[in-house]
């Protein structure tokens, strides 16, 4: 502190110690722990009939490099809310835990040696000290980390209640595997060929259940990365086909793998986005990924293959323009359809030089299994390729033989695998055609102008669709899509059908840092699921963490588990009720989503060693009608504002939605969805800066020169350029909340994060703009505490009428403000009244007082510390938000804009209730106004009293 500086201002230093005293006490006296109905945590007259809200963050993961300013942003925009929710009288519950499984932690364990766990829990050990410092108001007994067996027994657990359901379509719900058993028996439910149940064999029936099942192994296409060692999702492949962290090629591979059956929820996770309160964007986003598609499955025949050759379409009316087809490389018929040697109509381009149709669909096989789902898709739609099986199909429709190929832009996962190829109205059949010197036949009239080289994608009459069995041409493609589906199921090769884009979930992952499955194969590889009473299964400690890796680009290696070196743990003997047999443990782990499906449940019953939550708390804070959902129509319940990135606004969201509904179905839980509403924030944007040869300097260290268009950068003497983005290590651009708190204190930093604009807006960060947030601050100081003395300013005596009125308005928006997350604008406000405050020779305590609370979720420590010198003994942290004089929020006074000639000349402060007469009279005596009429003639004047005045002069 300057020797020169007043003995009692409110520096950085003097912030730090009433920060670090208030986060001690409010610790100490639990000030935020949230009583639950029943448990552990039962306090009846604590919860008596106060109103609940549950605010929750999106699951942090505990990085070791630990916050920059950008990761605090929404927690402290939640932790403003609690708190402004819990002065309204509200029992809140709000709490954060830790998403701590996953590669990451992994990778450093075998780059360090360390086990990942103990680096885990450094970092949640760092994270923690960051956020309390920022004085979040989190119930510190929930936290949770998905890393503790307590926690990831009940995942492993909701996995055995997963395992053993299966969707019963008829009922549109899940339903215990036991009910599917008692349906076979009785023939309610028809078994995969027909044959009643009794007539199966043991084996048969195993399988039939294990087909049904909601989450089963099977063999699929899986993105295998050889470098890593391990099979990686979808979403963590770039669009160059190499894994998101590593930079390792990705092939395709089928392997056995845990699969979650979630396609069979598609409608209701689809039609029940209409329940809950998110933007648009964020649905329309579900909506795309789920991409659910009504339209025909057609069945065609090949000669000399048993099996037809199925697709989904969505434009049945086109079969008359199917000129060809085209399978997936990883096709289940793809073999059969391969004969010994080409037939006759082969066209040399259609072998890709191959002698034999064996020899080009292997190769052309291998050469895709080299590619990532991801790139498949994206690649250049002129760089087509594919190879022809050897096949011709027939086309049920029109009876003309069509060939058969295979190409990597058909997808297996997508559909059935097959395409019916309709060149003249698809622009990547259209391409693939051109390539391969194939013919269209156009069933869509064109609009007028059309490029004939181009494939025509709009709307039309049908054309060419005629035959002795079906006409189509002249009907509109509606029409002529219900006449397409009735021939079909008529003629028995179709049926009209709903198809999605969604996938079943892969859920494997070669991994040691992940949840344990919890199942076991018997020596026959039959897999149970492990009772309760054997859960959790722990992680075992190994020597080495890392799965058996490969060379980057060995595509026909096999991945191997670290857990499956860990053989005293795979092979154990056990009772499962059949007496004591060897079984062997799954070694692959679950994916780190798999915590984040149920977090908020374990939230509201954390304490709970008997159950994943108790029921009546689960009811309580997220059932149905309760909370924000408390008189709205067809609520679904689930956690009351959920604030989180949009990175992951589809997968997590789809995930947790999931698992929340097979929990419903089983009766598990009462809310029929995990977040009744989902806020969306913004990102902290920087400026970064690299050298000549474009690599990053650290952003700190730059120097400026100049300003407006000559402004230019050095670093260490050399010029520099200047780019805009997010902040992140990568960049040398990060800010850190440690280096802010100790500059200017945390509830600077508060309030600067919460006033830089719209939370679901993306801002830039610039620290030299945190000091607007900390002169606020210190004259907030300043009009409760003398900064010499140290005494009190406030005087009892009852504020001014302008004074009484602005507070009162200041009130009334600041609240509003507050419970539209719109933080920025209730700032301003509070600055306003300060300002205003700071006029006063004496501040008078009914204001001074109201603006302390106000301003108390935004800056809780300088609040707590002002409140308390006022004279209170208890936290204000339960104190009522000011209310505001609803008499004093009308207006006496407005203000009036006068225009002449339509530009605004002068502003008059007028009564509300003035007559047109006066207010004309009032516009034409303004000084203003006569230097804008400049002698002019008054032509006209148009009155709207009392806020508008219009001179037209002429």
């Amino acid at each position: 502190m300057n020797d020169e500086s007043p003995a009692h201002r409110y520096t950085p230093a003097l912030a730090g110690e009433i920060e670090r005293a208030w986060q001690d006490r409010w610790e100490e006296r639990g000030t935020f722990c949230a009583p639950n109905p029943t448990g552990p945590w039962a306090d009846s007259a604590a919860v008596g009939d106060r109103p609940k809200f549950m605010v929750q963050d999106m699951f942090p993961y505990p990085s070791g490099d630990g916050l920059h300013v950008g990761h605090p942003l929404p927690f402290i925009a939640t932790d403003v809310y609690a708190r402004y929710q819990r002065m309204t009288g509200k029992n809140v519950l709000y709490t954060q835990g830790f998403d701590a499984f996953g590669l990451p932690a992994e990778q450093y364990a075998v780059k360090t040696g360390q086990h990942p766990r103990k680096t885990t829990e450094d970092n949640i050990a760092t994270f923690t000290r960051q956020v309390r410092m920022l004085g979040l108001s989190h119930d510190p007994r929930r936290k949770v980390a998905t890393i503790d067996p307590g926690f990831y027994k009940w995942t492993q657990w909701i996995f055995t209640k997963i395992w053993g359901a299966w969707y019963d379509e008829a009922a549109g719900k899940a339903r215990p595997i036991e009910d599917l058993v008692a349906a076979f028996e009785t023939g309610d439910v028809a078994t995969a060929d027909g044959r009643p149940w009794a007539q199966l064999s043991a084996d048969e029936q195993r399988a039939e259940i294990d087909g049904r099942r909601l989450a089963y192994k099977k063999e699929v296409p899986v993105n295998w990365a050889p470098g890593l060692g391990t099979v990686v999702a979808n979403e963590e492949v770039t669009s160059e086909g190499l894994t998101e962290r590593g930079d390792m090629p990705v092939f395709q591979r089928n392997l056995s793998q845990w699969m979650m059956r979630i396609t069979a929820y598609a409608d209701r996770l689809l039609d029940d986005l209409d329940r809950v309160d998110w933007t648009e964007s964020i649905k329309v986003m579900q909506r795309n990924w789920i991409g659910r598609s009504h339209g025909a499955s057609i069945r065609f025949a090949v000669d000399g293959v048993a099996d037809p050759i199925e697709v989904f379409t969505t434009r049945p009316d086109t079969i008359f323009g199917t000129t060809f087809m085209v399978l997936a490389p990883e096709h289940p018929l793809v073999g059969q359809l391969t004969p010994d040697s080409w037939p006759d109509g082969t066209q040399d381009a259609w072998t890709g030089g191959a002698a034999t149709p064996a020899e080009a669909v292997s190769s052309y096989r291998t050469a895709t299994s080299r590619k990532s789902e991801l790139e498949r898709q994206t690649e250049d739609a002129k760089a087509k390729t594919g190879v022809f099986t050897g096949s011709f199909a027939t086309n049920p429709v029109t009876g003309q033989p069509i060939p058969v190929f295979i190409a990597d832009y058909v997808l297996m996962g997508y559909g059935t695998g097959a395409v019916m190829a309709v060149p003249a109205e698809d622009a990547r059949d259209w391409d693939f055609a051109k390539k391969y010197d194939l013919p269209y036949v156009r069933t869509v009239q064109p609009s007028e102008g059309h490029d004939e080289d181009q494939p025509y994608l709009g709307q039309g009459a049908m054309i060419n669709s005629d035959n002795d069995r079906i006409s189509l041409s002249g009907k509109e493609v509606e029409q002529a899509k219900e006449i397409v589906i009735d021939f079909l199921e008529r003629e028995g090769v179709g049926r009209g059908t709903v198809t999605y884009k969604l996938r079943d979930w892969l859920f494997s992952r070669q991994r040691y840092w992940g949840e344990p499955f919890p199942v076991v194969y018997d020596e026959a590889g039959v897999a149970h699921a492990l009772p309760e009473s054997m859960l959790p299964v722990e992680l075992p400690d190994v020597a080495d963490y890392s799965p058996k890796t490969y060379e980057p680009d060995d595509a026909d290696s096999e991945p191997e588990s670290p857990l499956s070196r860990a053989t005293e743990w795979v092979e154990v003997e056990l009772d499962l009720g059949d007496g004591p047999k060897k079984y062997r443990r799954e070694t692959d782990t679950m994916p780190n989503w798999a915590g984040s499906c149920w977090y908020e449940l374990r939230y509201t019953d954390p304490a709970n060693t008997e159950r994943f939550v108790d029921r009546g708390c689960e009811e309580y804070w997220m059932g149905p009608g309760r909370g924000a959902g408390a008189g709205v129509a067809n609520d679904p319940g689930g956690v009351d504002l959920y604030v989180g990135g949009p990175e992951h606004a589809v997968l997590h969201l789809l995930y947790a939605r999931f698992w929340h509904k097979v929990l419903f179905d089983l009766g598990e839980v009462t809310s029929q969805e995990p977040f009744r509403r989902l806020f969306i924030h913004g990102y902290v944007q920087a400026y970064a800066f690299r050298d000549h040869r474009g690599q990053p300097v650290p952003a700190a260290e730059v120097v400026e020169h100049g300003q407006g268009k000559d402004l230019t950068f050095t670093w260490q003497g050399q010029p520099v350029t200047r780019e805009y983005g997010k902040m992140g290590k990568s960049l040398k651009n990060v800010v850190t909340p440690d280096e802010m708190s100790a500059e200017y204190g945390a509830d600077t930093f508060r309030v600067f994060e919460m006033s830089m604009g719209p939370l679901d807006i993306s801002r830039p960060w610039e620290t030299r703009a945190v000091v607007g947030s900390q002169r606020f601050l210190q004259r907030l100081w300043r009009n409760v505490v003398d900064e010499e003395s140290g005494d009190l300013r406030v005087v009892d005596e009852a504020p001014g009428e302008d004074l009484k009125r602005l507070l009162a308005k200041t009130i009334d928006g600041v609240g509003r403000d507050y419970e539209a997350l719109q933080f920025n604008t209730a700032i301003a406000k509070l600055i306003e009244l300060n300002n205003a405050i700071t006029k006063e020779l004496a501040p008078p305590r009914e204001a001074v007082e109201a603006l302390v609370l106000m301003t108390a979720p935004v800056a809780p420590h300088i609040a707590e510390e002002l409140w308390s010198r006022l004279g209170h003994p208890e936290t204000l942290t339960y104190e009522a938000f000011p209310a505001a004089d609803e008499s004093l929020l009308v207006d006496d006074t407005v203000t009036c804009v006068v225009q002449v000639q339509g530009k605004v000349r002068d502003r008059l402060e007028v009564p509300v209730s003035i007559s047109e007469a006066d207010l004309e009279a009032m516009a034409r005596e303004s000084e203003k106004v006569l230097n804008a009429l400049d002698g002019k003639q008054i032509r006209k004047v148009i009155v709207r009293a009392p806020k508008l005045v219009n001179i037209v002069a002429g």
